[in-house]
């Protein structure tokens, strides 16, 4: 079926017949139904327009649409990857630091160490000179009595034999 227009109905011709409706009133009716046509035409067109417009519209907001899906999808990656380059970042600096801790650690045990050799040499130095002097009050003491036994009884050295003797006693007492 053909689409009539406002110009088909306006240009429709009829027969005459021998018994037919009146033409002028046929007439005013065709073009009230011209004027209804053309007035609905207008009114199609013009929804087909807002229509084609809204769905421009519609088309522009689904891209915007699109476009922030992308922006927010591009926007959460690179939320991510920041936040995994921070934990990244975070870890490295935690490792160094405790590298850094266990090298200072080291350092000081170290340092403990060496503190505690020469404390060591300290005593051990202490504990010869110790030793090797009561060796030598005690030669010092021996060679006394060895040299100067008739001194003893005259009395004249024994006070300083008494005197040695009880340097070396008392250094030893000490010493030990």
């Amino acid at each position: 079926m053909q689409k009539i227009t406002p110009i088909d109905i306006q240009h429709k011709t009829f027969k005459k017949a021998l018994q037919g409706y009146d033409r002028a009133e046929v007439d005013l009716f065709l073009d009230e139904i011209i004027e209804t046509l053309e007035d609905d035409a207008q009114q199609n067109a013009a929804l087909m327009a807002e229509v084609a417009d809204l769905r421009e519209r519609i088309s522009h907001f689904k891209a915007m649409e699109d476009s922030l899906q992308n922006t927010l999808i591009l926007a959460q990656r690179t939320a991510d990857e920041v936040k995994a380059s921070a934990h990244k970042e975070a870890d490295l600096i935690r490792e160094q630091a405790r590298i850094a801790a266990e090298r200072e650690i080291a350092s000081y045990n170290d340092a403990i160490g060496d503190v505690r050799r020469e404390h060591q040499r300290s005593i051990e130095a202490t504990e010869k000179a110790k030793s090797e002097l009561r060796s030598l009050l005690m030669t010092h003491l021996a060679l006394l009595e060895k040299t100067a036994p008739a001194f003893i009884h005259d009395g004249a050295l024994s006070p300083a034999l008494d005197s040695a003797a009880v340097v070396a006693e008392t250094t030893h007492i000490t010493v030990s």
